[in-house]
C-alpha cells in the first residue's frame, strides 16, 4: 500500500481514535522514525545490530510499557511492549516520538546559575555547595518553613524523597500540580473513608456514561483507556459522551449529548432524582451497605427534578429520563468524570454527584464498575528523626492553606501559591524547588505565576528542558530524561489493578546531567546531622533497589510488576468510614457548600461567550513540551502556520461578522490573543473552544510562539467545597481583528 505524507499523517495521528494506541504495521512506525530523522538536530543512526531495553514511559501519568530499540548507543525507535497490562503493545503518538526529546534542542546540558540575568555554567559540586549554603542560612535564621517544592506527582520514590527532605529540613510546603486525582481522591475519602486511587473496569462495563472524560484524547491512563474502550465496544457495550463540544471521544461514542459547560454535576443529580424516585437503584447495595440515605435522597428529590435540571444543563427532559432508565437497566453501568485529559481538578460536588450515582447503581468494586485501589506499599522507609528546628518549621501553616479550617480536606492547593506570594510584601517562599512540573506554563493566569516566580528569591529547577519555568529559575540542575535513568512509575488513575512500572536507562546520559535523586541525597548529606541521617543510601539506584525489594528482579526483567490477583474488596469490608458503610451523607459532606454550577470569571455583558479548552493526544500541556513531529502533524483546523484556530458555531459567528479562517481578537479578563476562526457545528452556540498545549515560549524554533497558551487567558475559580481550582473555562469576547 502506498502511503503519501498527508495520508500517512492522517492514518497515524488522525481521527481514527484507536489507531494511536493500537499496534501499527511496522512499516508505518518505521516511517515515523525515518521522517523524524529529517530534523536537522537529529543525526541518522548507524547501521548495526538492534538491541532492546524494556522500560516505562513517563511523558504522561499513564505509565505505558515501552520497548526501546537501539543501534549501538543510539535510540532509533520506541514501541509498546506486547502483553504489558497497561498498553499491550500500543503506544500513543507522544510515546512514539519520545526519542525526539532525548535528542532535542531544548535540553539543558549542564548545571547553570543565573548571574545578572545571564546563565553561567557551573559544576555539580559548586551547585551543591551553593544550595547547601543558602539552606543552612535559612535554617539558622528560623526560616526552614520558607523552603517549598512543586512536583508533578506525589506518588513514587522521587516525590517521596523531596517530601522526606522537606520534613527533616522543617517545611510543610510540598505541593503537587493539580489534576483530577485531587477530586477523585476527595470523593472517595468523603464517601468511603479511604484516600485511594480510583480504577475503572471499562472493558467489562456494558454502558459507560462519560461526563467529558477524553478517553481517546489521553485521559488518566490513556494506554489502558483506549484498549479497554475498544474491548468494551467489541463486547457490545455502549458509551455516551456529555460535553459542549464534539470531541474525538464523543465522535466515537454511541451518543454525543451536548451540555452547557460546568453543569455536569446538576445532570448527575438529575439522573439520581429519576433513579431514586422510580426506585431503580440497586437495593441490595443501598439498603445493606450504605448510610446517609434520607438526607441525600431528600436533597436530590427536592432540588433536581428533570424539568429544572434541563433548564440548567440544556439537556432535554426526555433525554434525562431516557438516560436514567438506560443506566439503571444496564447490567454493568459505569459513570466517569473529569474533563479532557484530566489536567485539572473540578467541582468536588460534581465528582461527589457522579460517584454517588455509581453507588446508586451498585457498581462500587464490581466487575465493570469503579474500583478502590490500594496504594502500592513498597515505600517503607524508617521514620526519620525530626530535630527541634524541623519540628518548629513543620508546625507552621502551609502557604496554600491546605488542611486548614477553611480547606480541611485538601492536601494541595497550588493555584493559591502565586496569589499568596503576589499579595505579600515579601515572598513567604525563600527557596523553591520545581521537579517534573512546569507551573509557569500549566497553571492558570500565567502572568500571575510569572510575577510570583520573579518575586521568589531563589528558584531551583530540576527540569531536563529549558521550559517556561526553568527560564525563570535562578539555578538549573538538569535531570536525566526518562530514557537515561532508573525510576519507579506507580499506576495512573483509572487502571483497575495495582501496578508499578520501572524506567531503565536505554543509553548513557548524553550530557552533564545528574539524576535528581542522587542530587537530593548528596544535598542532604552536605547539610548533615538529622537531615543527612535521613538519607542512608549511597545514591538513588541503591535507594530504589532497596525500596522495591522483592519486586526488583521482575521490574528489571519485564519493566513492570502487577498484582494480577487483585479483585477489589467485598462490600462488607470495602469502607473505612465511621459507619463501615458507603456514606451518601455525613458530617464532613454536610458541611460542604451546596452544589451550585460554578460560573466562569467575567462579566457576561462584557464577555458574552464562554471559552473552554480542548485536548488532543498530539499536544501535551504538562511539564514537557510536545515533540516537534507532533506539532508539525497538527490539522489545519487546529494550527495553521503560527496561528491557532478556535472553534465556534456558525450561529454564534454570524452576528459577529466572523467567517471561516478570519483573523480575530480573543479577549478575557486575563489577556488577549490573535486567533483564527474555524466554523463548525460540532460545538454548542455561545461557546468557543481552543486547543490546550500550544503557545510555548521556550527557546525552540520548532515550538516557540505557535498558537496560544489557554492558561495565559484563563483564571482559577476556587471551588468552595474543596479549595481546588475548579475552573472549566472563562468568559470571553471574540471580535474582528
Amino acid at each position: 500500500m502506498k502511503v503519501d505524507r498527508r495520508s500517512f499523517l492522517a492514518f497515524v495521528l488522525g481521527g481514527a481514535a484507536g489507531t494511536a494506541l493500537s499496534p501499527l504495521p511496522w512499516k508505518v512506525t518505521d516511517d515515523v522514525a525515518i521522517w523524524s530523522q529529517n530534523w536537522p538536530w537529529t543525526p541518522v543512526p548507524q547501521k548495526g545490530e538492534i538491541s532492546t531495553v524494556n522500560s516505562a514511559c513517563t511523558l504522561c501519568p499513564g505509565g505505558c510499557g515501552i520497548s526501546v530499540k537501539k543501534v549501538g548507543e543510539r535510540v532509533i525507535k520506541i514501541e509498546g511492549i506486547k502483553g504489558h497490562p497497561v498498553n499491550d503493545g500500543g503506544l500513543c503518538t507522544l510515546g512514539l516520538a519520545g526519542a525526539q526529546l532525548l535528542y532535542g534542542p531544548t535540553r539543558i546540558k549542564t548545571p547553570m546559575q543565573k548571574v545578572n540575568g545571564h546563565w553561567q555554567k557551573m559544576s555539580w559540586e559548586e551547585a551543591i555547595k551553593l544550595l547547601a549554603t543558602k539552606l543552612k542560612e535559612l535554617r539558622a535564621g528560623g526560616s526552614a518553613h520558607k523552603v517549598a517544592c512543586v512536583a508533578g506527582s506525589d506518588r513514587g520514590t522521587m516525590p517521596e524523597l523531596f517530601n522526606r527532605f522537606l520534613n527533616v529540613y522543617g517545611s510543610p510546603n510540598f505541593f503537587r500540580t493539580p489534576s483530577i486525582w485531587d477530586s477523585y481522591e476527595l470523593a472517595l475519602y468523603l464517601t468511603q473513608g479511604t484516600r485511594s486511587m480510583a480504577g475503572f473496569d471499562i472493558e467489562n462495563a456494558d454502558f459507560i456514561l462519560s461526563f467529558g472524560s477524553g478517553l481517546i484524547e489521553g485521559w488518566a491512563a490513556p494506554g489502558y483507556m483506549l484498549r479497554a474502550k475498544a474491548m468494551m465496544r467489541k463486547n457490545g457495550g455502549r458509551m455516551d459522551q456529555l460535553e459542549a463540544r464534539l470531541s474525538k471521544t464523543a465522535a466515537k461514542s454511541d451518543h454525543w449529548i451536548a451540555i452547557n459547560p460546568g453543569t455536569e454535576g446538576a445532570l448527575a443529580l438529575g439522573l439520581a432524582h429519576v433513579i431514586i424516585k422510580e426506585k431503580r437503584y440497586n437495593q441490595n447495595f443501598v439498603n445493606g451497605y450504605a448510610t446517609g440515605l434520607p438526607e441525600h435522597f431528600q436533597k436530590v428529590i427536592d432540588g433536581f427534578p428533570p424539568e429544572i435540571v434541563s433548564k440548567t444543563t440544556g439537556v432535554s427532559t426526555g433525554t434525562i429520563l431516557a438516560l436514567a432508565k438506560d443506566l439503571a437497566g444496564a447490567g454493568k453501568p459505569l459513570v466517569i468524570c473529569g474533563e479532557g485529559q484530566g489536567h485539572l481538578p473540578g467541582s468536588l460536588q460534581t465528582f461527589l454527584a457522579v460517584h454517588t450515582l455509581n453507588a446508586l447503581l451498585g457498581n462500587i468494586n464490581q466487575p465493570g464498575g469503579i474500583w478502590t485501589l490500594p496504594e502500592p506499599d513498597y515505600i517503607d522507609w524508617p521514620e526519620p528523626e525530626i530535630d527541634a528546628v524541623a519540628s518548629e518549621g513543620l508546625q507552621q501553616t502551609r502557604i496554600d492553606g491546605a488542611g486548614s479550617y477553611r480547606y480541611p480536606n485538601a492536601r494541595y492547593i497550588l493555584h493559591r501559591l502565586p496569589k499568596v506570594v503576589n499579595a505579600s510584601a515579601e515572598s513567604p517562599v525563600e527557596v523553591l524547588f520545581v521537579y517534573d512540573a512546569n507551573p509557569a506554563y500549566s497553571l492558570p493566569d500565567t502572568e500571575s505565576v510569572k510575577k510570583a516566580f520573579e518575586k521568589i528569591p531563589f528558584v531551583v529547577s530540576f527540569s531536563s528542558y529549558m521550559d517556561e519555568t526553568a527560564a525563570l529559575a535562578d539555578l538549573l540542575l538538569p535531570n536525566h530524561i526518562f530514557l537515561e535513568r532508573y525510576e519507579d512509575v506507580p499506576a495512573a488513575l483509572g487502571f483497575p489493578k495495582p501496578i508499578i512500572g520501572l524506567t531503565q536507562p536505554a543509553v548513557e546520559p548524553l550530557y552533564n546531567t545528574r539524576h535528581t535523586g542522587d542530587f537530593i541525597i548528596q544535598l542532604a548529606k552536605e547539610l548533615g546531622h538529622t537531615i543527612g541521617a535521613a538519607f542512608p543510601w549511597d545514591d538513588y539506584a541503591a535507594c530504589l533497589e532497596e525500596t522495591l525489594g522483592e519486586h526488583w528482579d521482575a521490574l528489571v526483567e519485564e519493566g513492570y510488576w502487577v498484582n494480577d490477583e487483585f479483585s477489589g474488596t467485598d462490600w462488607a469490608d470495602a469502607f473505612e468510614t465511621a459507619s463501615a458503610k458507603f456514606e451518601f451523607s455525613n458530617n464532613d459532606i454536610n458541611t460542604l457548600a451546596d452544589y451550585r454550577p460554578l460560573k466562569p470569571e467575567g462579566d457576561e455583558s462584557l464577555y458574552p461567550l464562554v471559552l473552554v479548552p480542548f485536548d488532543t493526544m498530539r499536544l501535551t500541556s504538562g511539564y514537557v513540551a510536545s515533540p516537534p513531529f507532533l506539532v508539525k502533524a497538527l490539522e489545519d483546523t487546529i494550527l495553521k502556520g503560527n496561528d491557532v484556530l478556535v472553534e465556534i458555531n456558525p450561529a454564534t459567528a454570524k452576528p459577529l461578522g466572523l467567517s471561516e479562517g478570519r483573523i480575530a481578537s480573543l479577549k478575557t479578563t486575563k489577556g488577549s490573543a490573535r486567533v483564527k476562526v474555524h466554523l463548525t457545528n460540532r460545538i454548542m452556540p455561545g461557546v468557543i473552544a481552543i486547543p490546550r498545549g500550544l503557545g510555548r515560549t521556550i527557546d525552540d524554533k520548532f515550538l516557540a510562539n505557535r498558537g496560544v497558551n489557554f492558561n495565559q487567558l484563563s483564571s482559577a475559580v476556587e471551588d468552595p467545597a474543596s479549595g481546588h481550582n475548579a475552573a472549566w473555562g472563562i468568559r470571553a469576547k471574540l471580535s474582528k481583528a
